[in-house]
């Protein structure tokens, strides 16, 4: 998925090694339009401005539901990625995936899409016409220094649901409660959806190396970190994300009075900087300036956008095949550097 802004805020993300100790961090959405009067809206959680990074998850778009007549649904043109891999989770409805290797498949409910994009790839998304109500979640997945230049990847899986008293778990990627997602990631990473019958409290044992993040989709959930340093505990109400340092080892979810539904992210702390702007992930200014440069050069000629993105030239992010749509072209640059944030 794209970032539609059109003044896109330039972020320097530090990773670092973590935060043990402190105490459960609640973050709350900011709604993001994408696009035109009749786009969608995202409530976004990540980056934010107190915390960029969960593990190497640096981006969370929560989206829906959304009556397809009335927001016009997903219609994602062919765009760039660099630096990064998309993850695609959907609550509800259907999104056709093209990418420019040659990808076409269905992001469908309770299977996840990820798409590597390594040293540079192209994708669409699409809702399909039978879809009437579209639900669901898009990530970025920040790839380690050593990896970011590999040949861009599409992986598709259904994870089996892990059956508990008053809870099913989905574990898409990673590894969680005897299960592990077979999904290609090129660091340690955790991504589940969980679902909680009213008043179930359900204990997970965790990887006490981790940072946990828990957005709640539906419902209100009370997450509860236990570790040496003892438990901290918060309540997280819907579309909120909250984060747990490394140092617990159990995370305790215990659902209120309605049916929760959320989704457990985690991973190592990134322990790398990354400056994000637009749809790259980078190291520096020059080089997030030279891949957008490169993407404006595919996708216009004579200085104007090409109408049909079966024109577009060869280079980097390659042709998304079969779309003829237009293609999205790369926002204007801030004026400033692109800078650190952590």
């Amino acid at each position: 998925m794209t970032n539609l802004d059109a003044h896109p805020i330039p972020v320097e993300c530090v990773g670092g090694n973590g935060d043990e100790g402190v105490e459960i961090q609640i973050i709350t959405p900011r709604d993001v339009p994408l696009g035109g009067p009749r786009a969608m809206n995202v409530r976004r959680t990540l980056p934010a401005r107190a915390r960029s990074l969960i593990g190497a998850w640096c981006f969370l778009d929560h989206f829906g539901p959304d009556d397809v007549v009335v927001s016009g649904g997903m219609e994602v043109p062919p765009h760039p990625h660099t630096g990064l891999a998309t993850v695609s989770w959907l609550f509800t409805g259907e999104v056709e995936h093209r990418d420019s290797v040659g990808t076409v498949g269905m992001v469908r409910p309770g299977e996840v899409n990820l798409m590597t994009s390594g040293r540079g790839i192209s994708h669409s998304e699409n809702s399909t016409d039978e879809t009437t109500v579209l639900h669901g979640a898009q990530l970025w997945v920040a790839l380690p220094d050593e990896f970011r230049d590999v040949e861009p990847a599409f992986e598709n899986f259904r994870p089996t649901p892990i059956e508990r008293e008053g809870a099913t778990v989905r574990v898409f990627l990673g590894s969680l409660l005897g299960a592990t997602s077979p999904v290609r990631t090129y660091s340690e990473i955790l991504g589940a959806e969980i679902l909680l019958e009213p008043g179930t409290r359900l204990e997970i044992p965790v990887d006490g190396r981790f940072e946990h993040g828990v957005l709640v989709d539906t419902g209100e959930v009370s997450m509860t970190g236990v570790g040496p340093s003892g438990p901290a505990s918060a309540d997280v109400e819907k579309d909120s994300l909250a984060y747990a340092p490394p140092g617990a080892t159990t995370l305790i979810l215990q659902a209120g009075e309605a049916w929760t539904r959320l989704l457990l992210l985690g991973g190592p702390p990134f322990g790398e900087s990354i400056i994000m702007w637009w749809n790259f992930v980078g190291r520096t200014h020059d080089e997030v300036v030279a891949y957008r440069q490169e993407w404006q050069e595919q996708v216009t000629r004579g200085g104007e956008l090409v109408e049909d993105s079966q024109d577009v030239g060869a280079g980097r992010f390659g042709v998304v095949e079969g779309n003829h749509q237009k293609p999205i072209p790369a926002p204007p640059l801030p004026n400033a550097r692109l800078r650190s944030r952590s």
